[in-house]
This record gives C-alpha cells, structure tokens and sequence, in this order.
C-alpha cells in the first residue's frame, strides 16, 4: 500500500484530465500500431456502418442483400418470421437488418456520412481510435475514488490498474478487431465506465441513467447494473434515526436496512435515473416494432446462421448453455503441442482468470466496504446472463462477454486495498504478454487457434 501521504495526495480534477488524455492518446496509439497494415481496411463485418448507411438513406432494412453471410438477419414480410435458408433473397418481401443493439450505429454514423458510405471508411482504424476512450474513463474513474479517499490507492496503482485493463485484458484484442462483435463491446466499455463514475453514491441520477440506458441500445445484458444505482441510493439516503442493523440474521437485517432509507429524498432521484432508461427502452421497442412488428424482437431470432435450430429449440438464454460457458469461462487453456504451431487456442476463447490473472484479487480485498457489496452483488447477475446465453463468445481469444462488467471488477480492485506487489507485478506482465499474442494473432495467424465449425469442441483433444 501507498504511505499516507501518497494515498490522500491531491490530483486536482484538471490534472486527472490531462493525465486521461495522455492515456488516450498512448492507448488509442499502441492499438493502431496493433492494427499494422489492416489500419486502413474496412472489416468484412462492419454492420454497424452498413446500419448507419441505411439510416442516412431514411432506411431501418440494408435494402438489398447484405455483403457477407456472418450474423445478418432476415425477416419475411409475409408471414412475419425468419427467411428461409438462403443469401439471395431481397425485393419487398424478404429484408435484411442488422440485429445488433443500434447505438453504436450512432456513433459511427458521423464518419460513415463524411466517408461517403461504408465502403469507404476504414473502421477498424475509428474504432481503435474510439477504444483508447475506455482506459482513458477508467483511469478518471479511479483518480476520483483516490481524491475522495475511497480508495486509498496511489497515482501509480491507478496508472498500473489502467495500464492493466487497456493492453492486460481481453479489452486488448477487442479494440483491434472493428466488426460488429468487438465495436459494441468497445463502446459499451466507455459507457459503462461513465455508469459506474455517475452512479457512485447516486451522484448523477439522469446521467447514470442515460448511460445505462444507452448500454441497453449497445449490450442488453448490461440493464442489470441498475441494481449498482439503487443500492448506491438507499445507502447513500439513510434517515439520521434509522435504527441500527440487528447484530445476527441475515433477512433481519436486510428488512431493516431498506427500512433506514429516507425514501422522499430517494424516490426523485430514482426517478430522475429510470427516465432516460426508460426513453431508450421505449426507443428500441419503437424501431424494434417498425422492422419486425414486434417491440420486444430485435431480429437475432431471424438470424441467417446454423445455430438458428438451437435458438429456436432452447431460445437465446437458457440454463441449457450454462455448463458449456462455465467451462469456458472456467477452465479453457491453452492446447500445448510438440508440433507447429506448438500452441492453439480454442475457437471458444481463453478462461478469464488466464487472460488476466490479476483480476484474483477480487476475492481476497483486504475488507469488504459497503460499496463493493453493492458492486459485487450488481455484477452477479450480469455474469450469471451472459454464462447463459446461447453462444460463448465463439469466435475470440478470450471471454469477451466479460467486458460486459470487467470495468466494474476493476474497480473492485482499486477498492479492495490490497498491495499490489511483486506478485501482482509478476501478473501483470504475463497478462500483458497473454493479451498482446491475442491482439496480434487473432483474426491474423489462425494457425494458432481451433476453429471448429460445430462449435462443440472446447479442450483439446486425447
């Protein structure tokens, strides 16, 4: 741990933005650099940029078929349900949509417009520029908790927390892909570390409101950090006459927590927080009901691939696909081998705790605060949906779905005080060499990783 004057030395909120700007600028570079010669190519999955396009055509359908066959959808006008197999459908009847949560065509809508169209904007370069925004609000994030005094970290274990997420993490090889998969997941980070900066002791209800609600147009699973803001509000608005917590029950003590809570204080700032969550909700069954004439469908049900029978058989969440998921997100290591390459991952991903052993610490602070309760509890749910959802992740380098929380584990690390020493620097360097292998092979050197088509295939082989 830092001494004590190091812990409480002030960062003023004007030198923590020049720090986060420089932050920006060496992330958005080491991800550029990452790219190398594919900078300035367009991603064969830019469907985001092709939604953007069909918008600015005063369009919700691509118009024609789609350029590619990978996670597009068609729906059929005539009796309201999936096209049958096959890519040359179109005309008025048969139309073809992106599935994926809109927002992140809203962020990318600007440069498709100055592009001229998708086909001349290099995506996967906006989308590494956009990435180095993700480190950038998180070290903010951190320097706020640390000039508070919540934290008691220093300015190089926040820089060390940073440095860690923004090339140590499964963040790394997501920020250098483009394609639609990875661009949400890029912007969903930032706005998800905003969340968690506005919803801490419920300071900012619309904004976090806003920001979760704009989550929801871009990783749908993320709705249930709503939990972290309304935990953050009951603790936060404690009447001053609010009895004490018995010493023993677990159910006692919750019942007479929730009845401490000055609720006419509370009730207008949760207020404030669920109308912009609302809106975009309200939102994104409007344009779900103009494309597929149901509010609550966003088209992955009318997806063109062959996992359709599955969804159709056990839907997109299901208990069914948990055992798969946890494996991994568990247990999937690196094949070794006597013969080249020597080294495969699996199509499915690496195990989290893998990708970046450090995030251990999670378990072991060196005391639990009531608000990282309230964070740990908020995360539960949102790991629990993506382990049941009805694909892994396939196909990645690591469990990229964790990104959905991996900002708020982060932040449970900064909180938990526990020393980062040369154990945990050891870590950090094998994460970051884990990650920078996946950044730079992925998508690029598949010799290295087992693509197999039926998807049923995790370990390595006997």
């Amino acid at each position: 741990m830092p001494n004590a004057a190091e812990a409480t030395s002030v960062e003023t909120p004007r030198r923590t933005l020049r720090i986060a700007a420089l932050v920006y600028v060496m992330s958005a570079l080491v991800y550029v650099a990452v790219l190398g010669d594919r900078r300035f190519e367009t991603s064969p999955n830019d469907h985001f940029s092709h939604l953007a396009a069909a918008w600015l055509e005063g369009r919700l359908d691509l118009g024609g078929p789609p350029p590619g066959r990978n996670d597009w959808a068609c729906f059929d006008r005539e009796t309201a349900s999936a096209c049958p197999p096959g890519f040359a459908h179109g005309g008025e009847r048969y139309r073809w949509y992106v599935s994926f949560p809109p927002f992140p065509a809203l962020v990318v809508l600007p440069a498709v417009a100055l592009a001229g169209g998708p086909d001349g904007l290099p995506d996967r370069f906006f989308w590494a520029l956009l990435a180095g925004l993700g480190p950038a609000l998180l070290y903010r994030l951190l320097a706020r908790l640390r000039r508070e005094g919540t934290s008691g970290r220093s300015r190089r274990d926040d820089l060390a927390l940073t440095a860690l997420f923004a090339v140590g993490s499964v963040y790394f090889f997501v920020a250098v892909q483009g394609a639609v998969w990875f661009a949400a997941q890029v912007v969903a980070t930032s706005l998800l570390v905003l969340y968690l900066d506005f919803a801490s002791d419920a300071r900012r209800p619309w904004a976090a409101g806003l920001m979760l609600g704009l989550l929801f147009l871009t990783r749908p699973t993320t709705a249930l950090l709503s939990a972290f803001f309304g935990y953050e509000l009951m603790r936060t608005h404690r009447r001053p006459e609010a009895p004490a917590l018995p010493a023993e029950g677990w159910l006692g003590r919750l019942v007479a927590w929730v009845r401490g809570v000055d609720w006419r204080a509370a009730v207008p700032r949760g207020l404030r927080f669920s109308v912009p969550m609302l809106a975009a909700g309200t939102l994104a069954m409007l344009h779900n009901a103009a494309r597929f004439e149901d509010p609550l469908e966003f088209g992955h049900t009318f997806l063109q691939i062959r996992w359709r029978e599955r969804i159709e058989t056990w839907g997109l969440f299901n208990y069914h696909y948990l055992a798969k998921n946890l494996a991994v997100f568990t247990s999937s290591l690196p094949w070794l081998s006597a013969e080249a390459p020597y080294v495969k991952v699996s199509g499915h991903g690496l195990a989290l705790w893998y990708t970046t052993p450090p995030l251990l610490m999670v378990f072991f602070p060196r005391r639990w605060t009531a608000r990282m309760i309230g964070l740990a509890a908020a995360v539960v749910p949102v790991l629990l949906l993506d382990l049941a959802y009805q694909n892994s992740g396939w196909l990645q380098f690591g469990y990229r779905f964790a990104l959905d929380y991996l900002p708020a584990l982060f932040v449970l690390l900064a909180l938990g005080r526990r020393r980062f020493g040369p154990v945990f620097g050891i870590a950090m360097v094998f994460a970051i060499a884990v990650n920078l292998f996946g950044a730079i092979t992925f998508d690029r050197a598949m010799q290295y990783y087992d693509v197999q088509g039926s998807q049923t295939r995790i370990f390595q082989p006997d």
